[in-house]
């Protein structure tokens, strides 16, 4: 059934088919997320293995945070140009073909180049700005629901993937686990081959909640000019204050979840004696919670206040981190652990992506989100490699997370830090005016 069969046939039924677009970028995003989760399961085999140091491991964990990161805005103007599907479907490939490489592994050298600048690519072409740009794009209502509904694909993903991951290590080794996530990744292949479209004037519809069909006019420029634009956007961004806070508060937010629990907590837990199987099922579980709390997120930002939305949630992650080391590692120490901490793991993300709609207009979200997720993972970069090392230097994670939870704190203060918007729109070629922080 092609796209436009199958538009009539949800149009009948009263369904947009921004929906079914959202549904395969939510399996595309809940895939690439298990992929970029997956190293976290393998810190201890390849230990064991190889005999690589945590911050040997650490350090490419840390340059895929990196990539995955400054990928972001030239992943928003490439989709742009060449549409959603294709670069996609670039990024599973890339993704693919690492891993498969990377069953045959035997340096560091090689570790860095497959897992360090191979997932970061691939996975920096398929994060959170693939999810904003579809948000965007689809959706002229709702468009907070299914940015939530986007973002808690990373939470799901862990919900899916950690455990399972962790058990197939445990039982058959972690190249057997690496081949479950390639044969992931090739189902989703299939579905943005044949369900993907790039935008809604594509198949004659207006964006979900819309009236008029928006004509994609596609950039004009050659490649140098298209890759030098998310320059030129990020230069004018910057003389806004509220983008040094919205990407100084994504840094900590960074800072204190995939670079630091994603990556880690399972070594962590293992240092506690507590087995990898029933670390990755606490992931999974604040995963569930992270799941729900994300969706809540996008609904609430809708109707809410977004700054004073970030205040609590990045409030509430910060004590949930300083709480951690107190658990003392208990099955019901983490499980409360993991339901404060999992309703807000993502929960951040609608928030942000909305202030920066109101403060960047529309047009430029993407690409000024990705800008601002680039935040987002250098600070994950940073707690990859910082706990590592602190691991490796003094044998314990813990001055990290009790870093990471002192940051959480100064971020909620930061976030009502923002003021109103000037305007909501501009035109995508228009100069920032700064906006009062």
């Amino acid at each position: 059934m092609t796209s436009r069969s199958l538009t009539s046939a949800l149009a009948r039924r009263n369904v947009h088919y921004g929906w079914v677009v959202a549904a395969v970028t939510f399996l595309t995003m809940l895939i690439t997320a298990g992929t970029i989760g997956a190293p976290g399961v393998f810190i201890v085999p390849l230990e064991r293995e190889f005999g690589w140091t945590t911050s040997e491991i650490s350090s490419a964990l840390a340059l895929r945070f990196l990539l995955y990161g400054l990928m972001g805005p030239f992943a928003a103007v490439l989709m742009n140009r060449f549409g959603v599907r294709r670069i996609v479907l670039l990024a599973l490939g890339i993704l693919t073909v690492t891993l498969v490489t990377s069953l045959a592994m035997t340096s560091v050298s090689q570790l860095l180049l497959l897992w360090g600048v191979g997932l970061g690519i691939g996975t920096g072409l398929t994060a959170m700005v693939l999810g904003a740009t579809v948000a965007t794009q689809w959706f002229s209502e709702r468009r907070g629901l299914a940015m939530g509904l986007l973002s808690a694909s990373t939470a799901t993903g862990q919900l899916v993937f950690l455990p399972l991951l962790a058990s197939l290590t445990e039982a058959y080794g972690w190249r057997i686990a690496l081949c479950f996530i390639c044969a992931m990744l090739v189902l989703a292949t299939l579905l943005v081959t044949l369900l993907m479209c790039n935008r809604p004037s594509d198949i004659g519809l207006a964006p979900y909640g819309a009236t008029d069909i928006v004509p994609h006019v596609r950039p004009s420029g050659g490649l140098g000019e298209l890759l030098a634009s998310p320059v030129l956007v990020l230069m004018d961004a910057m003389k806004s204050g509220a983008f040094w806070v919205l990407f100084g508060t994504f840094f900590i937010c960074g800072l204190s979840t995939s670079g630091l629990i994603q990556t880690h907590f399972i070594a962590l837990c293992g240092d506690f004696g507590l087995a990898p199987v029933k670390a990755a099922s606490v992931l999974a579980l604040m995963g569930v919670f992270d799941f729900f709390g994300t969706i809540g997120s996008g609904w609430l930002s809708d109707r809410f206040d977004n700054r004073w939305l970030l205040f609590w949630y990045y409030g509430l992650r910060g004590l949930s981190l300083i709480y951690l080391p107190f658990t003392d590692f208990t099955f019901y120490g983490l499980s409360f652990f993991a339901m404060f901490y999992g309703l807000d793991w993502i929960a951040t993300v609608p928030p942000t992506v909305k202030l920066t709609s109101r403060y960047f207009g529309a047009e430029r979200t993407n690409v000024v989100f990705g800008w601002i997720f680039a935040g987002h993972q250098l600070g994950a970069a940073a707690a990859a490699y910082g706990a590592g090392l602190t691991r490796t230097e003094w044998s314990t994670y813990l001055p990290a997370f009790f870093i990471a939870g002192a940051a959480c704190l100064v971020a909620a203060l930061f976030a009502l830090s923002l003021g109103k918007p000037r305007r909501t729109a501009v035109s995508p070629t228009a100069a920032f005016e700064p906006d009062p922080v």
